[in-house]
């Protein structure tokens, strides 16, 4: 397989808008966020493509208004984007001046050849760097640069896969280097900060694990026409297949007069979390009448009670601590103590919010479905003030 960190990625955060985009291939319009997004890139590869004249910055705000995306966008949002965008590509260029900078490459192409050792299958993992530095040290810098809003923890920045492809990508094309002489950086330009981290041998071939494991996985569903599920997330709302996902496509409907069995469909939810929520208060009140039948019963030294509408008895639960060293010298010599170390799932999922990232995801790894079923989540709106 031919594939990508944006592909990879694409894949973790929703199955499905990787099955829309990659598999099916349905157009997916660029977002007003994602067309800034790439012209701003396109205005900082000018900026540094000339050897030795650089552009002034004039020039680089000239080029930048001439080739501003304007289709499908309303005259205020132009306005506001561009204005946006001509404040940040100022700011950049005064702290960071091209002549000040060794740019060996701009827009970066690379593949990267991965075996999974497991199927013995070759796969391309192919990508595109922003910029490639030399810095005054003799080391290497990666540059990808970012428009977003939001600046993520400097531990994201630590694990973030895109920029271990890019080191993989990087000594792939110069394998004398070694990862400590390679610098990885985002650039965040709405907030003029640069965060930068590196890579290890080891964290090379577990990015190698990660991917090649995230294409079997891929390969597998394809092969055994398994599903690609919608995974539910902030992302959604940036997401432009949102009208023809299944996990969100009904809220496009006139829905009004759809049936089921008869019924129509917003009367049917109405009474489903009408119910659901009689059954939260319903339990809720057994409790507190439990509690007071089992003070009754205790002030009263009696076990049962008795109405017209049955008998209420009060019986002991005793929970007992074992010692499974002691236990196990007596099972061991029967053959019966293998019979009692069968995993326990929730004490598992307790584990698992406590372990790195990267345990959880070799963990992940293991699981084998032996069952699958369907089961319904409701969550009821807020009501409006």
């Amino acid at each position: 397989m031919r594939t990508s960190y944006s592909a990879i990625q694409t894949f973790k955060q929703c199955p499905k808008r990787y099955q829309f985009k990659l598999i099916d291939k349905v157009r997916e319009p660029k977002t007003k966020e994602q067309q800034f997004g790439t012209w701003i890139h396109e205005c900082l590869r000018f900026m540094f493509l000339h050897d030795p004249l650089f552009p002034t910055l004039d020039q680089v705000i000239e080029h930048y208004n001439e080739g501003f995306p304007t289709e499908n966008w309303h005259s205020a949002e132009v306005e506001i984007y561009k204005k946006q965008g001509e404040a940040m590509l100022r700011k950049f260029y005064a702290k960071n001046a091209p002549w000040n900078f060794v740019v060996l490459d701009l827009e970066s192409r690379f593949e990267v050849v991965l075996e999974d050792p497991k199927t013995k299958s070759t796969h391309i993992l192919a990508g595109i760097i922003d910029r490639i530095d030399k810095l005054p040290d003799g080391r290497y810098e990666i540059i990808d640069y970012k428009t977003q809003k939001r600046m993520p923890p400097q531990e994201r920045v630590d694990r973030d896969l895109q920029l271990s492809i890019y080191a993989m990508g990087l000594k792939k094309r110069w394998p004398h280097l070694k990862p400590e002489n390679i610098k990885l950086s985002l650039q965040f330009l709405k907030h003029e900060e640069k965060l930068s981290t590196s890579r290890t041998e080891g964290d090379f071939k577990n990015t190698e694990a990660d991917v090649v494991s995230t294409i079997r996985e891929i390969e597998s569903k394809i092969e055994n026409q398994a599903a690609f599920e919608p995974l539910v997330s902030p992302l959604c709302d940036f997401c432009a297949y949102k009208p023809i996902c299944p996990a969100w496509k009904h809220l496009y409907k006139n829905v009004a007069s759809e049936v089921i069995d008869g019924e129509k469909v917003p009367l049917v939810m109405k009474e489903y979390f009408d119910l659901r929520q009689e059954k939260a208060h319903i339990e809720i009140r057994l409790k507190e009448l439990g509690a007071m039948l089992t003070r009754y019963l205790a002030a009263e030294e009696i076990d049962r009670v008795f109405s017209d509408d049955g008998v209420i008895s009060k019986r002991r639960l005793d929970k007992y601590e074992y010692d499974f060293d002691k236990i196990r010298a007596l099972l061991l010599p029967l053959g019966k103590w293998e019979q009692i170390l069968k995993a326990d799932e929730r004490k598992l999922a307790g584990i698992l919010k406590e372990i790195p990232a990267w345990v959880r995801e070799e963990i992940k790894k293991t699981r084998v479905l032996t069952r699958s079923s369907i089961v319904l989540a409701a969550t009821r709106k807020k009501n409006k003030a």
